[in-house]
């Protein structure tokens, strides 16, 4: 069933509330297409350092120290130990060697918060190969991008391309002053929009909601080889045109860039009905949304 697949593939994470807007002054000297393209550059730089070392060390190296990562039991592991560990679990991580490439960037108004998102493909030491998709919320510290959410799913085989999607990029640059208040609506505004959306679904079906929040130039990472792309292509996928939606959900919590434009929500999808014995209850979330001003309607533009 394509909501079966909607919950394997949207499990992710709850985020802290803040973190460090270490960014925010590169606005004020680079464009939108700079700052993006720095962020793809140290996504490539930490998929280069992976040649030397096993699946897990690359990982770790380029989390930040509150990573929050999703695990195959929906519960999350907090923190890079944590994140290493839960990792590490699974044999096959650490007897394996990954390489991955990013084919989309995204980046907020204040150059302080960003996305990726590509495939992976991880070599196991036995001779074993494992294809995989991921997504990956970053911000910027004083030691540079560094991971704060990330998920992975197995793709199935088939030809993807590695060309790069357009950017999604700001209307324009902010670098705007720390106003913890002005961030905390942005949070709860975010977190009111998810909500909405589930709220949607209620009234009007799965795919029609997933239509109606989505941008044009939304990515879903589906079940299928490559992403998909575009809200039309996504609310197809996820449930067509029918009036019933089968899950519910709700964020728990929202992490914003200082500029309100850029955004990620954390939750859980809830079945609507009895599901198969064996088959997860519920499944954890996240979603990254994007909106052109504060004053705009947030869509979804990645999960």
């Amino acid at each position: 069933m394509k909501i079966l697949k909607l919950a394997a593939f949207c499990l992710a994470c709850a985020f802290p509330a803040a973190f460090p807007a270490a960014a925010a002054a590169q606005a004020l000297t680079a464009g939108p297409q700079q700052i993006v393209d720095g962020l793809l550059a140290a996504d490539r730089a930490f998929a280069a350092a992976a040649a030397d070392t096993d699946t897990v060390s690359a990982l770790a190296a380029m989390f930040h120290d509150d990573v929050i990562m999703p695990l195959p039991d929906g519960a999350f592991a907090r923190g890079r130990a944590a994140a290493a560990a839960a990792l590490r679990a699974n044999p096959f991580n650490p007897a394996s060697r990954a390489q991955w490439t990013p084919i989309r960037g995204g980046v907020s108004a204040d150059g302080a918060h960003g996305f990726t998102l590509g495939y992976m493909t991880m070599h196991g030491n036995d001779g074993s190969i494992r294809l995989a998709k991921y997504l990956a919320y970053w911000v910027h510290t004083p030691q540079g991008w560094r991971v704060a959410a990330y998920k992975r799913a197995p793709r199935p085989e088939g030809a993807v391309s590695l060309a790069m999607l357009p950017p999604s990029l700001p209307a324009r640059l902010a670098a705007p002053a720390p106003d913890p208040a002005m961030v905390a609506g942005y949070r709860e505004s975010l977190r009111r929009a998810e909500q909405a959306f589930s709220d949607e679904a209620q009234r009007i079906g799965l795919g029609p909601a997933f239509l109606r929040y989505g941008r044009a130039d939304a990515v879903n990472m589906g079940g299928q080889a490559s992403f998909a792309v575009g809200a039309a292509t996504i609310a197809d996928f996820v449930g067509g045109d029918s009036p019933d939606s089968p899950v519910n959900w709700g964020a728990d919590e929202a992490l914003t860039a200082a500029s309100g434009d850029l955004g990620v929500t954390f939750g859980t999808i809830r079945p609507n009905r009895p599901t198969t014995e064996g088959r997860p209850t519920a499944s954890a979330f996240f979603t990254i949304w994007r909106r052109d001003s504060p004053s705009d309607r947030w869509l979804y533009i990645a999960e």
